[in-house]
């Protein structure tokens, strides 16, 4: 089956969207990347989304015009990306998450923008959306929903890995060697901050002339203050055991501004505060690995937009030595797209009606089937 994944992460830097043939039953898959691309939102989408997630107050037409808006740039950048290649029988889309809220007791929320709907009325293409709901109706938290697709795709025959991305948020599946023949001692969770906070430093201190510090160099020149790591460590969510999420509504912009005002009583240069940044997301994962982890990997495979930054990936090299930190790149895996080629799993599990979370991972009470299905000339959603 032809299937294009599309996301756009908690970043919001634009649309993932991949075109994969998958084949195979249940968890023993062979899945191709066809061809893969990340399509920028328009700069005025991309600044709506960003204000939402920090919790920017808007009427309910306003919000729907948001959706119309996304779901028409999801809907062309499916359109792109099969181009001169066999055309998709499903469209699986994440959408834009806009805001998440863990259980913490009663039921979780996840809002996910761009209507399957819609794209399946735009494409033509049958269109398989809101992936997080099922999971979080079960009492999980709707995430990490990759750790399964990272187990079928990434699995070793001698090695233990962590599969550690970094987005907007970071978050690490353990996978036990044979890991596609062990779903039950697959791991996963939320581990804080990626770049959400780097980005929104840049942004400011640049006056929004720059998003993102490219390849970590102006952090690289700086030094990282200690203490203030230290100190912003002690954060509740760092203690809290798995199965956890979070999301840029915790780790965005209202962090990000208590950062700043620490940051000053440091007398900090530029630099230093995107050094410290930086060793806050590396010593995150550290701490995580190991506080939670059943045992600590053979080595680390990073992806997401994070895994660019060479800064970082020397940071988290330096507090977990002597593991070996590598990206999913290095290992014939697109770091760009595989987020998007997970949620093509999803979907494709869907169509075969197979559970696409794992209980251990999410916190959810049982096993579901992800997913609804927009089919093609119909007004009706088809929940499977």
């Amino acid at each position: 089956m032809y299937i294009i994944g599309l996301i756009s992460g908690t970043s919001a830097d634009g649309i993932d969207a991949a075109l994969v043939e998958i084949s195979g039953e249940g968890y023993e898959l062979k899945v191709d990347l066809i061809a893969g691309e990340t399509y920028a939102y328009p700069e005025e989408l991309q600044r709506e989304i960003l204000a939402i997630a920090a919790g920017a107050s808007l009427s309910l037409p306003q919000l729907a015009a948001v959706d119309d808006k996304i779901a028409q740039a999801f809907s062309q950048a499916a359109l792109k990306v099969q181009q001169g290649h066999p055309p998709a029988q499903r469209i699986a889309s994440h959408g834009q998450t806009v805001f998440h809220r863990p259980p913490n007791g009663g039921l979780g929320y996840s809002l996910q923008l761009g209507r399957g709907e819609a794209i399946a009325y735009n494409t033509r293409i049958p269109t398989i959306s809101n992936f997080r709901q099922a999971d979080i109706a079960a009492g999980g938290h709707g995430a990490p929903l990759v750790s399964p697709i990272d187990a079928c795709i990434l699995s070793h025959p001698t090695q233990s890995q962590c599969i550690q991305n970094l987005g907007g948020i970071g978050n690490l599946t353990y996978l036990p060697v044979n890991s596609h023949q062990h779903l039950d001692r697959v791991r996963g969770w939320d581990t804080g901050p990626g770049n959400s906070l780097l980005d929104l430093a840049v942004e400011q201190l640049t006056q929004g002339t720059q998003r993102l510090d490219l390849n970590g160099a102006w952090a690289a020149s700086g030094t990282p203050c200690q203490p203030l790591v230290d100190q912003w460590m002690q954060d509740p969510y760092f203690q809290q055991p798995p199965p956890k999420s979070t999301g840029r509504e915790y780790f965005g912009l209202e962090f990000w501004q208590r950062c700043w005002r620490e940051c000053q009583a440091y007398d900090l240069s530029n630099a230093d505060v995107l050094a410290t940044l930086t060793e806050f997301t590396a010593v995150s994962v550290k701490q995580n690995y190991h506080q939670f982890l059943p045992q600590m990997p053979d080595r680390i495979l990073l992806c997401g937009g994070g895994s660019r930054n060479r800064y970082l990936k020397e940071r988290i090299q330096h507090h977990l030595s002597p593991i070996q930190v590598l990206t999913t790149e290095e290992m014939g895996l697109n770091a760009e797209c595989k987020e998007a080629i997970a949620f093509a799993v999803l979907g494709y599990w869907h169509h075969l009606g197979i559970p696409g979370n794992l209980p251990q991972v999410t916190g959810a009470n049982s096993s579901q089937i992800l997913g609804h299905l927009h089919p093609v000339g119909s007004h009706r959603t088809t929940m499977l």
